[in-house]
């Protein structure tokens, strides 16, 4: 008994402690996402993001799927249960959130496209608005994505392929298609008019194929998707460098003969009224029945606007860091580009390299870039100049200028090389001479997301094992006369033979149970794509999880002939029968507590913004002090207290409350401000505060009620053990009493 006692102990304390550091983890984990996605939202963006994720709140199961799919980590987080959107403006638009979601409550939607004035108008088929037979693939369409390219590219083959069939022969002389632009988006393009057997030319201002990747830095890594191209079938590597895709493009084009022209200049596509174009270059002109616009963005590189960003040593690209080497550079810039050419710079013998970025922050950047970017600052190989602007260029040095601490620090900086990245200026000028619209109130009303009213899979998972539920019920009924008799009348029964657990149709209703049970574990493997299983849409598989949950408890119920017993196998099938309630109480009935504690947070989360705004209205030394003693008030609320210490602040007692207003009367009655403006500041305290109290008991009551899932998790786990030691049982007492016949 003391043995048993003292091993109770051992693991209910070491249970305890495990979920008390789980539970902090979980708490500083969610701290660090809101104060990010705060800092985000107060962050201006060199432009507002054409596609931003939203979650349905009234949907979104808390799985995280959205979560560890999405290839640009920091996009999304887990926050009181719920995805939620931390950097909407580090979304490229992969998509595999709204793909992966269980239940529909990802999507992603158009962002603030009347705030830019660099995104195309066009229809769904990609097609310019308001000139027929003129369609825009690729980078041009504001989506970057060499996956996303590629899948435009060919979609708009398939287009044109059908109005072609529609539309009957061309004329002598006129193509069916002219695509602009040999990179992913051309490429993929050409080579679907060719699967089609269209009549098409490829035009590049460059001699050979490959785009603004060919322009990348040597070894570059690019594609973190795998892609389908036309007439190739599927590429199914996640990365290439830079050389092995230009070269895989390049045997395409030579083995399909597709018929390019490199070197060639495209100034303007102009409509006949017949429906025919003239396509303009530097080589004299083309007729075709559709154009295909698949340029880049880059265009001209962006300027500075300074004195000396013309000298010699100040180029806008890199294509081959080993040529510098004991070299004091700056990079200018703070996206991919400018990261990737400062790592590389870096990397080279001797070099000194420095970033210069003007936001206070890299926050554009992938992932990956990112985290070596910072460790390269970390350990001094970089160093990086924040909220700094150039002034300007001399021949050995840059004069620049930092913003902080409400004024400005002017620099100097040794270089012998800067490199401009700030992006590039499309040409956008030249093709409005073509009829592309780039006014936003061009821009159609987009069409109802794919997965908009979507049930969630919900609906088809209870009807599925409603059915499976009947039908049991029904084959119990129909053999009544055997189930409805006790277990020591039944071994006289004629049924007996064909209905007891290990024999005939009773063993083979546990070996499907079993089955079952397998098929119903499967479900983790796909939804954390352990051993890279991917195929399948996860809502399905939610499903099938469900169904078969189902399924295993009913075809448990008949194994056991209705009447489990104190066995092995009796044990398993309670315990199956625990899991599947508790599965069910997870996953629908404290489905609200989540969706509370996030509307609690956008709550706060505008309290805050008021409470900084009243703050700043009121100015001086004395705003200064709000801002501080509030911030330091909700954090010490919502996340520095214990449970029991914000009840008592919730009940009437909040002591803390009372001495902030406190300091803050006395400070504002010897600053001489207004009574009126006082209130307002200690009313918005008081409303920030009191809200910052409720989204943390909200979370405590999630992380309560989330013990379910704990509990659902080990009862799981206890399940397969069980079931494990009764199959062994069950297999050495049919070798030993039977013979080995079970």
């Amino acid at each position: 008994m003391t043995w048993t006692l003292l091993a109770a102990m051992f693991v209910v304390l070491a249970l305890a402690l495990a979920a008390m550091w789980h539970r902090r983890a979980d708490l500083r984990r969610q701290r660090k996402v809101l104060a990010e996605r705060a800092a985000m939202a107060r962050r201006t963006a060199d432009s507002a993001p054409i596609e931003v994720p939203t979650i349905d709140l009234a949907k979104c199961m808390g799985c995280g799927t959205c979560v560890t799919s999405c290839p640009e980590d920091g996009v999304l987080a887990l926050v009181h249960g719920q995805a939620a959107v931390v950097n909407a403006g580090a979304c490229v638009g992969h998509a595999r959130c709204v793909a992966e979601c269980p239940v529909g409550a990802v999507t992603l939607s158009r962002g603030e496209l009347d705030k830019r004035r660099d995104v195309p108008a066009l229809h769904d088929d990609l097609q310019a608005v308001g000139t027929d037979g003129l369609f825009l693939v690729g980078e041009i369409t504001a989506r970057s994505l060499i996956r996303t390219a590629t899948e435009q590219g060919a979609r708009t083959a398939a287009t044109i392929a059908a109005r072609v069939r529609a539309a009957g022969p061309a004329k002598k002389g006129v193509h069916d298609a002219v695509i602009v632009g040999a990179g992913p988006g051309g490429l993929a393009c050409a080579l679907g008019c060719r699967e089609h057997g269209l009549d098409f030319l490829l035009l590049d201002q460059e001699k050979a194929i490959g785009g603004t990747v060919a322009k990348y830095p040597r070894r570059k890594l690019v594609l973190t998707e795998p892609i389908e191209l036309p007439l190739h079938g599927r590429v199914p590597k996640r990365e290439f460098e830079k050389e092995e895709l230009i070269a895989l493009w390049q045997d395409l084009a030579a083995r399909h003969r597709l018929p390019f022209r490199g070197g060639v200049a495209f100034d303007r596509a102009e409509r006949r009224d017949d429906g025919v174009f003239v396509v303009h270059t530097d080589h004299g002109t083309l007729h075709a029945r559709h154009v295909v616009v698949a340029v880049g963005r880059r265009g001209s590189p962006r300027r500075l606007g300074v004195p000396g960003e013309d000298l010699p040593h100040v180029a806008y690209a890199l294509l081959d860091a080993a040529s510098y080497e004991n070299r004091n550079v700056l990079v200018v810039g703070g996206g991919d580009s400018a990261a990737e050419t400062a790592l590389a710079l870096a990397e080279q013998k001797g070099n000194s390299v420095a970033i210069a970025y003007r936001q206070d922050a890299f926050f554009r950047l992938r992932t990956k870039n990112r985290e070596r970017l910072e460790a390269r600052i970390a350990e001094g190989r970089i160093e990086a100049l924040l909220s700094t602007e150039v002034v300007s260029i001399g021949a050995n040095s840059v004069e620049l200028v930092q913003h902080g601490g409400g004024g400005k620090v002017a620099l100097q900086l040794l270089a012998d090389d800067v490199f401009v990245m700030a992006g590039g200026t499309a040409p956008f000028a030249q093709l409005e001479k073509s009829g592309i619209s780039f006014d936003p109130a061009d821009h159609p009303e987009p069409a109802p997301a794919a997965n908009e009213g979507s049930g969630g899979g919900a609906l088809p998972a209870i009807a599925a094992g409603l059915a499976l539920v009947v039908l049991t019920l029904g084959f119990v009924l129909w053999h009544f006369d055997y189930y409805g008799l006790s277990l020591a009348a039944r071994a006289a029964h004629p049924k007996h033979a064909l209905l007891r657990p290990d024999r005939a149709a009773g063993l083979w209703f546990g070996l499907c149970a079993t089955a079952a049970i397998v098929a119903n574990l499967a479900y983790l493997l796909r939804r954390n794509q352990w051993f890279g299983v991917r195929f399948g849409q996860l809502s399905t598989w939610m499903t099938a999880h469900v169904a078969t949950g189902v399924l295993a408890v009913a075809l448990a119920m008949l194994h056991g002939a209705m009447g489990p017993r104190q066995t092995s196998g009796g044990y398993a099938f309670w315990a199956l029968v625990v899991l599947l309630v508790t599965g069910a109480i997870g996953r629908w009935f404290y489905a609200w507590l989540p969706r509370s504690a996030n509307g609690r947070e956008l709550e706060l989360a505008a309290l805050r913004e008021r409470a900084e705004a009243t703050a700043a209205a009121a100015g001086g030394a004395f705003g200064e002090e709000c801002r501080r003693e509030v911030r330091s008030l909700l954090d010490r609320r919502q996340w520095g207290s214990t449970w029991s210490g914000r009840m008592v602040a919730l009940l009437g007692l909040q002591w803390d409350l009372w001495l902030v207003l406190r300091r803050l009367r006395r400070s504002a009655v010897a600053a001489g401000l207004a009574p009126e403006v006082v209130a307002g500041v200690l009313a918005d305290a008081k409303a920030a505060h009191r809200s910052a109290l409720t989204v943390a008991h909200l979370e405590d009551l999630r992380a309560l009620l989330g013990t379910w899932r704990w509990v659902h998790r080990w009862l799981a786990l206890f399940m397969v053990l069980i079931l494990g030691v009764h199959v062994v049982v069950a297999i050495l007492r049919g070798v030993l009493f039977t013979g080995g016949i079970l």
